[in-house]
C-alpha cells in the first residue's frame, strides 16, 4: 500500500504510544532522523531554540532517533529521551527509533524521501540530522542536509507560519 498523505501516516513515540500525524494537520512541521553521538548531535540545541521560539506560531520538531549511520544511536529509546533532555533540554516530540533508508525504512521515511529527493535526485537519507520541511497542507515544502544548521533554515520556517 502507498501512502497517499502525511496524514495517513502512524507512528510511535519514545514513550511507546501510537499517534497519527494527523494531529499535526495545521501546523508547520520540521521532522529530523537524529542521532546521540553524531558530530551533529549538538543541533539539539538549535532544534529545541526554534522550537521554543516558534511552537506558539505553529511550528513542531519532531525528532526521529536512528541508528543506521555507524551505529551513533545505540541506547534504548527511554536512554535517547534521558540523554536529549538532560543534554539539551529537549522537549519536542521525539519518537521511537526508526530505520530510514532499506526494506524497513518507516513509512514516514518512505514518503519523505519520495516527496522531497536529495542530491543528484537521490532518495537515500545520506547521515544523522537531514530535515524536512512540511507545510501546514502536509506537503513537503524542503530537504535540508545534516549540515544545514536549525538557525539557518530559520526564515524558511517563518514563511510557512
Amino acid at each position: 500500500m502507498t501512502t497517499q498523505s502525511l496524514y495517513d501516516i502512524e507512528v510511535q513515540d519514545i514513550k511507546g504510544a501510537s499517534h497519527s500525524m494527523a494531529e499535526y494537520k495545521g501546523k508547520v512541521l520540521l521532522v529530523v532522523n537524529t542521532a546521540s553521538k553524531c558530530g551533529f548531535t549538538p543541533q539539539f540545541e538549535g532544534l529545541q531554540g526554534l522550537y521554543a521560539d516558534l511552537n506558539g506560531r505553529g511550528l513542531e520538531v519532531l525528532g526521529f532517533p536512528c541508528n543506521q549511520f555507524m551505529s551513533q544511536d545505540p541506547a534504548d529509546n527511554d536512554a535517547i529521551s534521558q540523554f536529549c533532555s538532560l543534554n539539551y533540554g529537549v522537549d519536542f516530540p521525539m519518537f521511537a527509533k526508526i530505520e530510514v533508508n532499506g526494506p524497513d525504512a518507516h513509512p514516514l521515511y518512505r514518503f519523505l524521501k519520495s516527496q522531497a529527493k536529495g542530491m543528484l535526485g537521490s532518495e537515500k537519507i545520506k547521515w544523522n540530522f537531514t530535515k524536512f520541511l512540511i507545510n501546514k497542507d502536509g506537503q513537503v515544502v524542503k530537504r535540508y542536509p545534516p549540515t544545514a544548521k536549525p538557525e539557518a533554515i530559520r526564515g524558511d520556517i517563518e514563511k510557512l507560519l
